[in-house]
């Protein structure tokens, strides 16, 4: 497994890393021994680098991440987690007071059996008043960071003009990464954009969602999946064209998104051991670079079409 350096922050992480979302029940209903499996396969292979957070099947993901970190070594791996977004009873919530940000990080420590969080995000900023982010969530962050509670602050969205705009209005060295998904796939590549801004300011990169949240895979989209009907056709064809050359979308689609050496690392979730050893094993074959523009051709003017968040 390869590892990159995050930014400046000294964390080192592998370029392919486990987001623990899965383990929420997110996507679909889980085994939870199964999915406590999941972790420790990923661990044992070099995905070292968690990243779980509250809303996540409303503290479901980090309970059970939890009962297998309790099981791990502490130096085996490099947490992350979030504040801002919530939930209970199925009922989604946003607060990014700076009391809730710092109530939620030691809630958060106490669910997932640690007592220290490598790297702290503000959750999906484009639910929250920009100025509130800047003026009192992180600040709230910063102030864990000078206690050592957490080590590094982050910011998490699918807006990268949200992260652009946060970043500039913040004193440096308030934010350390950023944390974009959907962005670099084979279907949208719009965070190749922001690159050179994102290392000038010194930042570690994130890339999250390689499969686009489900669009680029064999099963296609789960039906809460709020991307455009043409968009989802043309990824839905060019599916289908990988089944026919006998390489899976999802391992092009993987491979792509960990191909940039300019991104540090890709998250993306299982909660399935075999899915986690599956995912690696994409990475220990040569990426086919006819391919890729075979299936950018394919999906044509739906490129870089994007969505609202949800």
């Amino acid at each position: 497994m390869e590892y990159r350096e995050l930014g400046k922050t000294g964390l080192k992480v592998p370029v392919l890393s486990f987001g623990a979302s899965s383990l929420g029940g997110v996507f679909h209903s889980i085994n939870e021994a199964e999915a406590i499996k999941a972790v420790f396969t990923a661990v044992e292979n070099g995905l070292n680098f968690i990243d779980v957070s509250p809303y996540y099947g409303h503290y479901k993901a980090e309970t059970v991440l939890g009962k297998a970190l309790k099981e791990l070594p502490r130096d085996s791996f490099v947490l992350s987690t979030k504040v801002g977004r919530y939930g209970k009873d199925g009922v989604n919530t946003w607060d990014y007071s700076g009391k809730r940000a710092t109530e939620s990080v030691y809630e958060s420590m106490e669910r997932l059996n640690i007592d220290y969080i490598d790297l702290i995000n503000v959750h999906d900023i484009e639910f929250a008043d920009l100025n509130q982010v800047v003026g009192e969530t992180l600040p709230a962050l910063v102030e864990l960071r000078e206690k050592g509670v957490v080590g590094h602050v982050g910011i998490t969205d699918l807006q990268l003009e949200n992260l652009k705009w946060v970043l500039d209005n913040s004193p440096e060295g308030t934010v350390e990464s950023v944390l974009n998904f959907c962005h670099h796939t084979l279907n949208d590549d719009k965070l190749v954009d922001f690159l050179d801004y994102f290392e000038e300011k010194g930042l570690g990169i994130i890339n999250a969602s390689p499969f686009s949240m489900g669009l680029l895979t064999q099963r296609g989209i789960p039906d809460w999946h709020p991307a455009p009907k043409p968009l989802v056709e043309a990824c839905a064809k060019a599916a289908q064209y990988c089944a026919e050359q006998g390489y899976p979308i999802e391992k092009l689609a993987l491979q792509y998104a960990v191909s940039n050496p300019r991104i540090q690392t890709t998250l993306f979730s299982s909660a399935r051991p075999e899915s986690v050893l599956k995912n690696i094993k994409y990475l220990e074959e040569p990426i086919d670079w006819s391919l890729v523009e075979k299936v950018k051709e394919i999906i044509g003017h739906q490129q870089r079409v994007s969505w609202a968040n949800s």
